[in-house]
């Protein structure tokens, strides 16, 4: 619970400790087992969730491909964010891509934070503008880096991931056929020391 606190501290922003230990009430521990799913797409989003271990695909099908959105790691909130707030349909899938634990959020437990910690709309619209920043920031990388700046970038930053998932996922969220990603993944990759 240490850690949600934490990230609840990070991405919400400062807060009294009874505020955070009052919001951290309202999330459950669960369990989620590799292959379950988390949200249909099509469906209505009702939970949030903070991944405390394991790996999460965000993804979509259309007419002729899957296509990844995110990979979500320990410490990520994970939800169809435009769905949980609009309550419209979600366009995504999430699916676990390992045995997960995270911490989850109903809609209804959601809303009534508000009734109980009197910050709540200026923690919550800090949540919100991070989540648009991070949407912000793929965005431009998309617009103004090469595959390979984004390929590089990404593994700087995510180098668990290239031995955790399928780098066909990987590839599909960098805006890549995997085709395109396994070459740059060959070029990019230290030439292995003779023993």
């Amino acid at each position: 619970m240490l850690e949600l606190q934490e990230y609840i501290k990070a991405c919400f922003g400062v807060m009294q400790a009874d505020e955070l230990e009052t919001i951290s009430t309202f999330f459950n521990l669960t369990t989620l087992k590799k292959g379950d799913t988390f949200l249909h797409a099509g469906r209505s989003c009702q939970k949030l969730a903070f991944v405390q271990s394991g790996y999460m695909r965000i993804s979509a099908t259309t007419e002729d491909r899957e296509v990844t959105q995110w990979i979500s790691v320990k410490g990520n909130f994970v939800t169809d964010l435009s769905s949980f707030i609009f309550e419209g349909p979600a366009r995504w899938t999430i699916q676990a891509l390992t045995d997960c634990e995270v911490y989850i959020i109903s809609k209804e437990k959601y809303k009534e934070i508000g009734e109980v910690v009197s910050s709540w709309p200026e923690l919550e619209k800090l949540f919100l503008v991070r989540c648009f920043v991070i949407l912000e920031n793929r965005i431009y990388s998309h617009l103004s880096m090469t595959a390979e700046e984004r390929y590089r970038f990404f593994y700087e930053h995510n180098r668990e991931l290239f031995n955790q998932v399928p780098l066909q996922y990987i590839a599909s969220m960098l805006g890549m056929t995997p085709e395109t990603f396994s070459r740059i993944r060959r070029k990019e990759l230290p030439p292995r020391q003779s023993v």
